[in-house]
């Protein structure tokens, strides 16, 4: 019926037809504001944020009905019939989906298919996106304006846009094709989901974190979330125009990155910790040998001289399992003058700690806690937590001679980030872990929108406890006058 197709490489494949690699969707993303924090207006050195600004109109979705999908499935049985898959996957993405734009096109027209313009060309669009990505996700992914997407099973998809979380019109044809789809995304990375292995965590090609649980764990079908990744990945000027810190507390920071300090960046889930991290470390010398230690590789560093590894789960045996702890406890033998830890979750903070203590100063992680006091206990925790059996007051005095800065990012009510506070690890006194705020936000009320009004405001500590080693770096002068503007700001 389509010979013409097999003179050009594309007759019908023999033996079983995989589908191949998702292709990166062409769509250009929708113009919108970036998706971690919202930029605000100021008035009297007081951050007044102001809502997101409106979105491009999206095209609506019509909804499927069960004619639609029935003659979907016979265009798409003709469409495997005639093409050789295997040849598809060698041609980029705009060459392959006008290859099957073709075809699509010839099969509806031989087959008569009564359709409208409009719905033909929602048609190719599904089908285009079914081979060669990720089916009914892929407008989803492409807008640079989401930052989660969360399906609920078949019938239901959430988005976060602009801090707030709204029900997607996206749906899947049924369970069986998301599962599909969920299991396309993390063959990408070795691994598997199904009935056996129901929980997995993957990665999208762009970094973008994924997380699959399927039945019978989920009930209604399998449960998929995607912590997006921006295309243009945020800087600290850009967090300074969000109003996410002040230009005196951007500094800091950087002078923090630059010097070698060693970091924890504490907050909530969604707080932007990976973000912050990932500015953090624009700072890092390019010609420091950096090792990255992750469950799910996420982390892009811009350093010529990284080195990434990430996390394997068992098999179905249950056996090879490489854990957190394995990469840390490995990657000190590998000559690291850093090292970063994605998310620290259990006793591999006990390595991490040692590693920072013994001669690779600058290491950071992130970890999963509310406030400066609340890290530093969940850190005991997860000692605790590996059965290593050191006195309280000796794991105390490991943590404080260890962590040098932490740094605590929050996502408020109104949706919005917000670094809230920089604090030094200073030492102990007795029993007790000694910490000091250089800089903490104060929330002060909110507008008429409902959005949150407050301001980064100086302790007043004078010089912090890491002032040696910005003078070690010749970073002295621009700390002190930092801290200076910081602290006039906050009399004013």
């Amino acid at each position: 019926m389509f010979g013409k197709r097999g003179n050009e490489g594309f007759g019908k494949a023999g033996g079983a037809i995989a589908p191949p690699p998702p292709a990166p969707a062409a769509a250009a993303p929708v113009a919108s504001s970036p998706s971690i924090l919202v930029e605000p207006a100021r008035e009297n050195q007081r951050q007044q944020v102001t809502p997101p600004p409106l979105q491009a109109p999206q095209r609506k979705r019509p909804v499927r009905t069960d004619e639609y999908y029935d003659t979907k499935q016979q265009v798409f049985s003709a469409l495997i019939d005639t093409i050789d898959l295997s040849q598809l996957s060698k041609l980029d993405g705009e060459s392959a989906r006008e290859e099957i734009r073709d075809i699509v096109n010839d099969i509806i027209t031989i087959k008569n298919f009564a359709m409208s313009i409009s719905e033909q060309e929602e048609l190719l669009e599904d089908i285009c996106n079914d081979v060669l990505g990720y089916g009914p996700l892929e407008p989803l992914l492409a807008r640079d304006d989401i930052a989660d997407i969360m399906v609920n099973g078949a019938g239901q998809t959430f988005i976060e846009v602009g801090g707030k979380t709204i029900e997607s019109e996206v749906r899947f044809r049924d369970n069986a094709q998301l599962l599909s789809i969920c299991q396309r995304i993390v063959s990408q990375v070795g691994r598997r989901v199904d009935e056996s292995s129901p929980i997995c965590d993957a990665r999208l090609p762009d970094g973008s974190r994924v997380n699959v649980i399927a039945p019978p764990l989920s009930i209604d079908g399998p449960a998929l979330t995607i912590r997006k990744f921006k295309k243009d990945k945020l800087t600290l000027d850009q967090l300074v125009r969000f109003g996410a810190i002040t230009p005196e507390g951007a500094t800091v920071l950087q002078i923090i990155g630059r010097v070698r300090c060693n970091v924890i960046i504490s907050g909530g889930t969604g707080s932007g910790k990976t973000t912050l991290l990932n500015c953090l470390t624009n700072y890092i010398d390019r010609d420091e040998r950096v090792i990255t230690c992750e469950d799910t590789a996420e982390l892009q560093l811009q350093q010529p001289h990284v080195v990434r590894l990430e996390t394997r789960p068992p098999n179905i045996e249950g056996e090879g399992e490489i854990t957190m702890r394995d990469l840390v406890k490995n990657c000190l033998r590998m000559r690291p003058e850093r090292i970063i830890v994605g998310e620290v979750r259990g006793p591999e903070v006990f390595d991490l700690l040692q590693a920072m203590n013994t001669g690779h100063d600058g290491s950071m992680g992130t970890i999963h806690a509310n406030t400066p006091r609340e890290c530093l206990s969940r850190i005991e925790s997860m000692i605790a937590m590996g059965g290593f059996t050191l006195p309280a007051k000796t794991v105390r005095e490991i943590i404080s001679t260890s962590v040098d800065v932490i740094i605590q990012a929050a996502r408020l009510r109104d949706g919005s980030r917000r670094i809230t506070q920089i604090t030094e690890v200073i030492g102990m006194e007795g029993d007790v872990i000694i910490t000091q705020d250089l800089m903490r936000y104060e929330i002060e009320g909110e507008d008429a929108g409902g959005r949150l009004i407050g301001r980064h405001m100086s302790t007043g500590v004078g010089k912090p406890h890491f002032w040696d080693r910005a003078r070690y770096f010749n970073e002295e002068k621009r700390l002190a006058a930092a801290l200076d503007a910081m602290e006039a700001k906050t009399k004013d």
